[in-house]
């Protein structure tokens, strides 16, 4: 079984360390097995391609590489802010903001 993540993609998130500390930007795809997520516009890596009929052309491509989960933390209301996990009125698990004790979508 896979370990749930605090993190989900189309969350907005902050990075914590490295090269890019302090950038936000949106979860566009998660590796649960290397525990890694792509956020956009955050640690950029440049990709050298053959030309192909696709792109005949060719050249260096600029696309965001994977960031550890543990380096990145949930933006709510504009904070960053640590999530937890408790049952609604309806008995499901739902995420919340430690810091405003709300809800998150």
């Amino acid at each position: 079984m896979q370990q749930k993540l605090h993190i989900k993609v189309g969350d907005t998130v902050k990075v914590l360390t490295g090269e890019s500390n302090g950038q936000e930007g949106k979860i566009l795809s998660i590796d649960r097995v290397k525990l890694r997520a792509k956020v956009e516009g955050v640690n950029l890596a440049k990709k050298h391609t053959k030309p192909s009929a696709a792109d005949p052309q060719g050249g260096i491509v600029e696309s965001e590489a994977g960031i550890h989960i543990s380096n990145l933390m949930v933006v709510h209301n504009g904070q960053a802010s640590r999530l937890g996990r408790k049952a609604n009125k309806e008995g499901k698990l739902v995420r919340y903001s430690k810091k405003s004790g709300e809800e998150v979508k």
